[in-house]
């Protein structure tokens, strides 16, 4: 593994940024776009922006050709701030208020409604005659069962034995249903879910002779372990897109598509540097405390999540080690007895592909504050950290 993040060292980002730091490399996020665009050619790619919301990283998805996906008012602004046109976003968010829903409906492109309150409530507020929907069809995957966001236990989307409230309803106010949006869950592990959600959809599409656009939602998934294989992104592309074909042909009628990835395309291209500030030995681990914790990146926290830790001091000499945080919780360990080249205080640790649901998911907790964020392009490091305050807005 490099000692670099796109050819700067690591020992310079902290000498110039200091610790903890948030790291991106920019041709990395460039190369998963592409990737995706080419296998999805001729569909529409939304970027989910929960996943990492930085403006930086959302003008380079931009410039890739890709539209942005956003759950709440504040991810349409901070969307439009980085220069996506209103027709290039999407909104799709559970149990928003009507303030909420009027607000975005306002100003992204395509809102996907949720329930049946929120139908409803677009229909009574007269905030178009046109509306799409997100169904829960039963199929659920993702790594954890916290992120499966389709089946019986999941929150989101109107399942099928209330469409048929959903035609009174759009009946009664003269909405038309142009559109469905699905999302079975986040970091699917195999391609055959993704398929099996997006089939499931083209079937119940039949249903609705107006509909002219589908989205698949996002889900796909970046290898995290060492033994994970990347997921077939070209075949899953190819298999999609023949279903596409042959739901047209029986359908006579053409449509439009599209797909909301989040952790694909910038996942892999962040990493979470740490400095080591504690070696403690204890009877049955070694512990190897660092300036950072789960109120920087959650993931290993809230979901048991793995995430590849390299010391980017040393090398060899690895053994079986503890990374903890400095969060006053005993749940705050990055790592349980990972194999790691032994460090000692002051050594730089790089916690890889840190770059979905790690700041955007951060918090001050403990009153300690965020990591600084820089962004590596062509060779050259500049901040990005950025200002969050202007997008937390209530409704």
């Amino acid at each position: 593994m490099a000692k670099t993040i796109g050819g700067v060292a690591g020992e310079s980002l902290r000498k110039r940024f200091g610790s903890p730091l948030y790291v991106y490399d920019a041709a990395v996020a460039r190369k998963r776009c592409s990737e995706l665009t080419r296998a999805f050619a001729g569909m529409r790619i939304h970027y989910a922006v929960k996943a990492n919301a930085n403006p930086a990283l959302l003008k380079i998805i931009r410039k890739e050709g890709v539209g942005a996906e956003a759950v709440s008012p504040g991810e349409v602004l901070i969307a439009l701030h980085a220069e996506f046109r209103k027709q290039d976003i999407s909104f799709t968010g559970p149990n928003v208020t009507e303030a909420e829903l009027r607000f975005v409906a306002e100003r992204a492109g395509r809102v996907h409604l949720d329930s049946l309150t929120q139908l409803e409530t677009w229909g009574k507020l007269g905030l178009g005659k046109s509306v799409s929907l997100r169904l829960n069809l039963g199929i659920g995957a993702g790594h954890h069962k916290h992120v499966r966001t389709g089946g019986d236990g999941s929150k989101f989307g109107i399942v099928p034995k209330d469409l048929v409230r959903v035609r009174e309803i759009a009946d009664r106010y003269g909405l038309t249903i142009t559109g469905l949006q699905q999302h079975i869950g986040s970091h699917v592990p195999d391609g055959s879910d993704y398929i099996e959600g997006a089939v499931a959809l083209l079937k119940a599409a039949k249903q609705f002779n107006e509909v002219t656009h589908i989205d698949f939602g996002g889900g796909l998934g970046v290898p995290y372990r060492p033994d994970e294989r990347r997921q077939d992104i070209a075949g899953i592309g190819r298999e999609v897109r023949a279903h596409i074909r042959k739901f047209e042909q029986e359908a006579k009628r053409n449509m439009t598509y599209a797909l909301e990835p989040g952790r694909y395309l910038i996942a892999e291209a962040g990493t979470l540097l740490v400095s080591v500030v504690d070696v403690k030995q204890t009877g049955a681990h070694t512990f190897v405390g660092v300036d950072s914790g789960f109120n920087h990146l959650i993931r290993p926290a809230l979901y048991g999540a793995y995430h590849e830790i390299e010391n980017l001091s040393r090398r060899g000499n690895k053994r079986s080690l503890t990374v903890a945080g400095n969060v006053c919780e005993s749940g705050d360990v990055f790592a349980w007895d990972r194999q790691v080249a032994l460090p000692q205080v002051g050594d730089i640790l790089a916690i890889r592909n840190a770059g979905a649901y790690g700041i955007s998911m951060a918090s001050t907790y403990n009153l300690r504050p965020l990591p600084r964020e820089v962004l590596i392009d062509t060779g050259k490091a500049k901040e990005i950290t950025f200002d969050r305050n202007p997008f937390l807005v209530r409704v």
